[in-house]
C-alpha cells in the first residue's frame, strides 16, 4: 500500500478526489451516491487501491455526473496512481 500511496503523492492530487470536491461532497456522501463505502473512496483517493467499479456503481456514477451536467466522457482516463482505471 505504501508504494501506491507514494506514487500518487508524487503524481499529485487524486482525480477522483478533485471530482468529489468539485461536487461539494464528503467521502461518505460520494460513497453513498455510487454504492460503495467511504473507506473504499478513502483508499482510492489515497492511492491504496486502484478504483474499480461494478456496473451498478458505473450507472450510479453516470446518474450523479448527469445531475451535475457532466458525462462519463468528462472523467479523466486515469484514476489510479499508475495510470489505471482498473487492474
Amino acid at each position: 500500500m505504501v508504494k501506491r500511496r507514494k506514487a500518487l503523492e508524487e503524481a499529485g492530487e487524486s482525480p477522483l478526489k478533485k471530482l468529489r470536491e468539485e461536487f461539494g461532497m464528503s467521502q461518505e456522501e460520494f460513497a453513498r451516491a455510487i454504492g460503495t463505502s467511504a473507506r473504499t473512496v478513502s483508499r482510492w483517493e489515497a492511492g491504496d487501491n486502484i478504483p474499480t467499479f461494478t456496473i451498478a456503481q458505473m450507472k450510479a456514477l453516470d446518474r450523479l455526473l448527469r445531475s451535475r451536467s457532466k458525462t462519463l466522457e468528462d472523467l479523466p482516463d486515469e484514476f489510479g496512481p499508475t495510470g489505471q482505471v482498473s487492474p
